[in-house]
């Protein structure tokens, strides 16, 4: 496999590079090179693995047949569940055990060539600056970059007003309002004011810039997370979010 004794990045900013090339390689796979990808992953074959290379370039292959293999092998067997589930589940599932892959190998590379604690963490710092595989692959990198920019303008507030109106566009990205960074304490001083007037449906209790909301996309209220038992995590999943007296009204015949 690439990757082997000819290559061996050494300090931080080669392993880093290393990690980027590998990244690079393995979201091609997994968007643009997608189809091409799918028809590699052959249910009827045996334990495939994606690779990344440093080059940018991506490779479906058997694992390596040297035991230990010369990096830590990325996961077995992603063709067999090919069929089983839908393509975007399936699809997100490698994205997950890539990334895992991923920081295999770049902190391979750390142990082995001995990076202390202070390499380490700058190592992982300069990783987590990037976005994940797999939040490129579903979309949520997008979100992440359109809420960093709204916050660093001071126009985080309009996307939720607007979202009030009922702006479709604004709709799908601001619906799960994230907790903003706490360094900006102006920010967030600016969001209280701007949102004060907002009451949760479920409580009536005012909007706090450091809680949880979700709209609800049927009659555009706000209603606090934990008021209708929507998390953050199980919030990036749902397209169109109806409260608990939307969804009872439709449910009568």
């Amino acid at each position: 496999m690439d990757g082997g004794a000819s290559y061996n990045p050494r300090t931080v900013e080669e392993v880093f590079r290393d990690f980027k090339g590998r990244r690079a390689g393995m979201i091609k796979a997994l968007t643009t090179d997608v189809e091409e990808f799918f028809q590699q992953c052959d249910p009827e074959k045996e334990n495939l693995c994606l690779y990344g290379f440093p080059s940018e370039q991506w490779e479906v292959n058997l694992p390596a047949e040297e035991v230990p293999p010369e990096l830590p092998e990325p996961a077995l067997g992603i063709n067999f569940a090919r069929d089983g589930m839908q393509e975007k589940d399936w699809l997100s599932l490698v994205a997950v055990h890539s990334d895992a892959w991923l920081l295999a190998v770049a902190f391979y590379f750390g142990a082995r060539f001995g990076f202390d604690k202070a390499d380490r963490k700058r190592l992982f710092n300069m990783i987590n600056e990037l976005p994940t595989i797999f939040e490129v692959v579903t979309g949520t990198a997008k979100k992440q970059v359109k809420e960093k920019s709204s916050v660093s303008n001071h126009s985080s507030n309009k996307s939720k007003s607007n979202s009030k109106r009922g702006s479709e566009t604004q709709g799908k990205y601001s619906k799960a309002m994230q907790t903003k960074d706490e360094d900006d304490e102006g920010v967030e001083e600016e969001e209280e004011e701007e949102h004060g007037e907002t009451l949760c449906g479920a409580c009536g209790e005012n909007y706090a810039s450091d809680e949880f909301w979700i709209c609800c996309d049927i009659c555009e209220k706000w209603f606090h997370g934990k008021c209708v038992k929507i998390t953050p995590a199980r919030a990036e999943h749902i397209k169109q979010y109806k409260c608990p007296s939307c969804s009872n009204k439709r449910a009568r015949p």
